[in-house]
């Protein structure tokens, strides 16, 4: 059987995606419920976000509990919250197990909002449209209520009520964090599950400072449950082979940081230097952004090296570096910002140039781009890793060889011996 039931938890971005990775569930829409006029808008939902609302019967009304804090609606406008409405085959995912989940994946505790998102409009709620739905509400409610006050929450505010209306979102705000990769997953939770008294908790490495400059990944406590986490992971953390450390894990683990940015945004990107943040994103970051904003980071944005790196500007003839690496020892020159090998001591010749010349890169690690730039047509080639400018490519190399023409300030060097496999 399909059956609906409505959710607030927060941005509904976030709420919207934890529902649609449920087995069992066969649509979610994002939009808007709990408010007393028409055809609400994002707009109208935010701009009447400072009035007290929740003129509704409370959680704690509904079993029997006095909420002293209970807001009253000004001029008798009640403002709608921002929801999903789950549809839902209820034989093969159960409306309890919906429930509970509702239930860990925010704060019930916090009035009007969720963690950073403050106002009516994030207000904790569930709308059921069955008796059955209700019942189950409740009861799981009271049990939570229960975990929650062993680990030193306050009460449960949630607006339980039978859904009046339910308003779909604009288009753009449906499946939102699909449409926009640059996303971040929100954790509102408190921590309290269900079955923890059944599991043994998950103990994180812990994780303090290394001294001088090193990369933090804050990732989920569960970073299965993180998409734009894993995606991150994958991308960038997996293939990353820097100078500069980088380690992932969770809020919990880190001890001793001196961080601003909050972190309850997952993964949220830290570039810390004796402990202090220097800059942070909360939110995915693709290659490119990550490395350009390492770049800035490592090198500096006014160095010769950020600007030949993401400005496709070129070194001098013979500049200081190219004599630095023009006679290494047997080695590969890795990319410095990333860590990945580009070139081979091997495949090195000297062209007389003034720039670092090899006949080929280590396969797979660049890539060729059209250059008409300068009143020229070039083939430009790029780190296929970090996406920074090396160089060029010619014709021109020895016995019909190609000639790749190669920057030597966006390189650093690994004597074969030091390579680690």
């Amino acid at each position: 059987m399909i059956l609906e039931i409505v959710f607030a938890a927060g941005c509904f971005w976030g709420v919207e995606q934890n529902f649609e990775r449920i087995d069992g569930v066969t649509q979610v829409v994002s939009g808007y419920a709990g408010g007393n006029y028409d055809n609400p808008t994002y707009d109208e939902v935010l701009k009447n976000k400072n009035l007290k609302s929740s003129g509704f019967t409370s959680f704690l009304k509904n079993i029997g509990i006095t909420n002293d804090d209970e807001l009253t609606p000004e001029q008798g406008l009640i403002n709608h919250t921002e929801v999903v409405k789950v549809s839902y085959n209820s034989d093969i995912v159960s409306t309890e197990k919906l429930i509970n989940n509702f239930w860990e994946i925010h704060d019930p505790t916090q009035v009007n909002g969720q963690g950073n998102d403050i106002g009516d409009n994030y207000r904790s709620a569930l709308y059921w449209t069955t008796k059955d739905q209700e019942a189950i509400a409740l009861s799981t409610g009271q049990k939570f209520q229960k975990l929650l006050n062993a680990k030193g929450y306050g009460k449960i505010v949630t607006e339980i009520k039978k859904l009046d209306k339910f308003w779909p979102a604009e288009n753009y705000h449906q499946d939102y964090l699909l449409k926009n990769p640059n996303g971040y997953c929100p954790n509102h939770s408190t921590g309290v599950k269900f079955d923890q008294t059944m599991k043994k908790p998950v103990v994180h490495k812990l994780i303090e400072p290394l001294g001088g400059m090193e990369i933090l990944v804050i990732e989920a406590e569960d970073k299965g449950s993180c998409l734009y986490c894993l995606q991150f992971e994958k991308e960038v953390t997996s293939k990353y082979k820097g100078s500069i450390p980088l380690r992932s894990a969770p809020t919990s683990a880190l001890k001793g940081f001196d961080l601003k940015t909050p972190t309850w945004a997952t993964p949220t990107i830290f570039f810390i230097k004796n402990a202090k943040e220097v800059w942070a994103k909360q939110g995915y970051m693709t290659p490119s952004e990550f490395y350009k904003a390492l770049g800035e980071f490592k090198l500096g944005k006014d160095s010769e090296a950020f600007n030949v790196a993401f400005d496709d500007a070129t070194d001098g003839r013979f500049c200081k570096q190219y004599e630095i690496f023009k006679n290494t020892p047997d080695g590969v020159f890795i990319d410095k910002l990333s860590g990945r090998p580009l070139f081979d001591t091997r495949d090195r010749f000297n062209s007389k140039s003034g720039w670092l010349s090899f006949t080929k890169p280590v396969e797979g690690e660049v890539y060729e781009k059209a250059d008409n730039s300068l009143g020229m047509k070039r083939t430009e080639i790029r780190s296929k890793s970090s996406d920074i400018h090396l160089g060029h490519v010619f014709s021109d190399g020895p016995n019909g060889k190609p000639r790749y023409c190669i920057n030597a300030t966006v390189l650093e060097f690994i004597a074969r011996k030091d390579i680690k496999l």
